[in-house]
């Protein structure tokens, strides 16, 4: 949704309530890690009224601080305030999006879980949102095998086809009939 006045409110009541900060952390919300490798935890954040002294701070399961950072303004990059040796931060908080996305360094099966980036904005009244993802640790990596996929859709690909090649050769063999009849 744009930036604005919240949809449905009196206009006057209103003016305040621009729509608020909002966090994402992409399209799907499950991230699955091969047990030892690093895994990007992405997050972004948008807002219409901007951002000063805006704290963001990511948590693993609710409760395990592991990283916290704090941003002065938009043309200011994060600064670190704390985090967990085996964090990185990855974003940027100059360009064109406000990503503070992390990197899990050499995660195992313990780091599985939910882990939220949360966002406090003072310019909201340190209105707080957050987005959580989860996290999945797999010992291998499995390999997805579409062959069954691909048969189905061959199949019907052929079927459609030949459906088509059908009404195609009755079209033509009505036609030449006609064509016949009225030369008798």
């Amino acid at each position: 949704m744009p930036c604005g006045v919240a949809a449905g409110a009196p206009f006057l009541t209103s003016l305040h309530l621009l729509l608020p900060t909002r966090v994402s952390v992409g399209k799907t919300n499950t991230v699955t890690a091969l047990n030892g490798s690093n895994v990007l935890l992405p997050c972004v954040f948008t807002t219409c009224i901007g951002f000063q002294d805006l704290v963001f701070t990511w948590y693993f399961n609710s409760t395990e601080m592991i990283y916290h950072g704090k941003i002065k303004s938009k043309a200011s990059e994060p600064f670190l305030v704390g985090r967990n040796p085996r964090v990185e931060f990855v974003g940027s908080t100059t360009g064109k999006d406000n990503n503070i996305s992390i990197v899990l360094n050499e995660v195992d099966f313990s780091d599985a879980g939910k882990y939220t980036c949360h966002v406090k904005n003072p310019k909201e009244k340190n209105a707080q949102h957050n987005a959580s993802i989860f996290l999945t640790v797999v010992h291998k990596m499995v390999e997805t095998d579409n062959t069954v996929t691909l048969i189905i859709v061959g199949v019907v690909g052929g079927l459609i086809g030949l459906l088509i090649l059908f009404m195609l050769v009755k079209r033509v063999v009505l036609f030449i009939i006609k064509k016949t009849q009225d030369r008798k």
